[in-house]
């Protein structure tokens, strides 16, 4: 049985789960069979991107025209070679699939970590100090988000040019707002508790409070919001590569891909549909396990 003194209890902010709650937390997260499936999918789709060599049957931009628009392997002219069927240009489309989730989840949590940094930094500044801080950080956080975050990406990948790391720059400075206010949030109500009173008359130096004191009980928040800003993260990329301002053409994206197929809606669905179901797929697993932590999170999980 863990015993908690007094000081180190007030160490913990209401509704953070102790050490001692952990297996709560797992039983919380069991009891939504939806989550398990949900994370199931997550880890499937980063498998598939970390062996993509090992498990695609195709090099994804391996051309045969002589099989372009070969139907799915369940349809009528379709074959077990190619169980997805092929692209216009005769590439496998389950190769291409597999291929297309490495792009998608690094982008996703390269914005998802670039953004948490940059956010997490003006939050702990601007909750911690208050003041004209505080006041300078928000309005630059409200210029911002007087930009529609996409238009503000294409306007940036315009100027600097397409690629994967200027796609996740891009992405990441265009998110850190979320992530700094609730940091902010978070801060303003930690700061005037009794353990950073006390370690501010011991002589502890601000950034050392930041760090050790107030950082650790935000990061519960912080994977919350990280987790759907991926989700969000992967469905920008794939809208800038299917306006053409991603990353370049010769690597895989799920956007590029529905570029390609929108001609064939109507005859090769497949070129756009598998692509999409994808992406939707990754989407929705997201979201539903970022949703899963946010309930495990807050104390009322805990009582149902």
């Amino acid at each position: 049985m863990t015993v908690m003194t007094p000081a180190a209890a007030d160490r913990v902010p209401a509704g953070t789960p102790t050490v001692g709650s952990g297996s709560v937390v797992l039983r919380a997260l069991l009891r939504n069979k939806l989550a398990v499936l949900a994370l199931a999918v997550l880890v499937l789709l980063l498998a598939a991107a970390l062996f993509a060599p090992l498990i695609a049957p195709y090099d994804p931009n391996s051309q045969d025209l002589l099989l372009r628009l070969r139907p799915p392997a369940w349809q009528d002219g379709g074959s077990g070679a190619h169980p997805l069927g092929t692209d216009q240009l005769g590439r496998d489309m389950l190769s291409r699939v597999i291929y297309g989730a490495r792009v998608s989840l690094l982008v996703g949590a390269g914005a998802a970590l670039l953004a948490g940094a940059i956010g997490t930094v003006v939050g702990l500044v601007s909750g911690y100090f208050g003041g004209w801080a505080d006041r300078v950080l928000m309005r630059l956080a409200d210029i911002q988000l007087a930009f529609p975050a996409l238009l503000l990406a294409l306007a940036i990948v315009g100027f600097l040019g397409s690629g994967l790391w200027y796609v996740i720059l891009v992405l990441g400075f265009t998110g850190w707002v979320s992530y700094a206010r609730v940091v902010r949030s978070e801060v303003m109500s930690l700061r005037s508790r009794d353990f950073i009173t006390e370690a501010r008359a011991i002589g502890v130096t601000d950034a050392t409070i930041m760090r050790r004191h107030l950082l650790p009980n935000v990061m519960a928040p912080l994977a919350t919001i990280a987790t759907l800003h991926v989700a969000a993260a992967v469905v920008a990329e794939a809208s800038l590569s299917y306006l053409g301002l991603g990353v370049p053409k010769e690597t895989v994206t799920w956007g590029s891909m529905l570029t390609d197929g929108q001609l064939y809606l109507g005859t090769s669905w497949w070129v756009a549909v598998f692509p999409g179901i994808a992406l939707m797929l990754t989407s929705l697993a997201i979201n539903i396990t970022g949703d899963a932590l946010r309930d495990v999170a807050d104390p009322k999980a805990y009582r149902r």
